[in-house]
């Protein structure tokens, strides 16, 4: 089994991803998005399980985060449809044109709104404590990075990722993983920069009504597994859209916070592979 950390030029912008080859017969690929304040490397467990029962996947992150390109904003709006048009590219670039999506948090909305706009190029979904419906809201936590002045500040601080990533869950995060997840801070302004931006121009109302909506007559699976401790996506919001879906399964993830993987790898390890493998392929 091949794991691997890459680069890819798309367009103006050069992407990072991580990826597992599978090994024996493989499947159709995953494509696992993250979250903010995140990046792929909270798919390190997932990927290497994905690919020993016979799955390409593959785990970018977004432009702007993590190790990806940093584009100015007067270059890269970091909008919405910004981001499904860059996801659009992404896939194209490597050669993806059907696979399974993995979706987590405030950012990996983006990837349920380009299923919804490309549908004959999706699988199946999972998603993992996402804003899904109007019921959802951004945590003050991660608000407060957006907020004009204090957010030009807060940003820049590399703790940022300490207090978000352990605040989502209330576990500790390892110092040697910490230090993969604040490096991108460490090393250029552009990170916090681009962090502000993103939040600022969420669009988190329009966004899960277009998501709420859409799924209502999405007919393919869906497995939402959610983590019953997430201080700011409840499980009220998990089971309401999970009803509103024609084929949805929700799974609960007891003691896992809104970072699942990150929190509890072994658990999504489990939901996930139980899913993906009942479904014909």
């Amino acid at each position: 089994m091949a794991k691997g950390e890459n680069w890819i030029k798309v367009g103006s912008w050069e992407w990072f991803y991580r990826d597992a080859e599978p090994v024996g017969a493989a499947r159709s690929p995953v494509v696992l998005l993250h979250g903010l304040v995140s990046q792929s490397y909270g798919y390190r467990h997932v990927l290497p399980a994905l690919a020993e029962y016979g799955f390409r996947a593959i785990a970018p992150d977004w432009l702007g985060h993590g190790f990806s390109e940093q584009p100015d904003r007067r270059d890269f709006p970091y909008t919405p449809d910004a981001f499904i048009q860059a996801f659009g590219d992404f896939l194209q670039a490597l050669e993806i044109t059907q696979c399974s999506l993995v979706v987590q948090g405030f950012l990996g909305t983006v990837g349920l709104q380009y299923a919804l706009r490309h549908p004959d190029q999706i699988d199946r979904i999972t998603i993992l404590n996402a804003p899904v419906t109007a019921a959802s809201r951004l945590p003050r936590k991660i608000g407060q990075l957006g907020w004009p002045m204090i957010g030009d500040v807060m940003t820049q601080d590399p703790l940022l990722v300490d207090r978000t990533l352990e605040g989502g869950g209330g576990y500790r995060v390892e110092d040697q993983d910490l230090d993969i997840y604040r490096r991108p801070f460490l090393r250029s302004s552009d990170a916090g920069r681009a962090l502000l931006t993103t939040i600022q121009r969420l669009q988190l109302k329009d966004v899960t009504a277009e998501i709420e909506s859409g799924f209502r007559s999405w007919e393919k699976p869906v497995l939402v597994a959610w983590g019953d401790r997430d201080p700011w996506l409840p499980m009220t919001i998990a089971e309401s859209f999970t009803a509103s879906l024609p084929d949805g399964e929700l799974v609960k993830l007891e003691e896992v916070g809104h970072y699942p993987q990150e929190d509890w790898h072994e658990k999504v390890n489990d939901a996930l592979l139980t899913f993906l493998r009942r479904q014909p392929l």
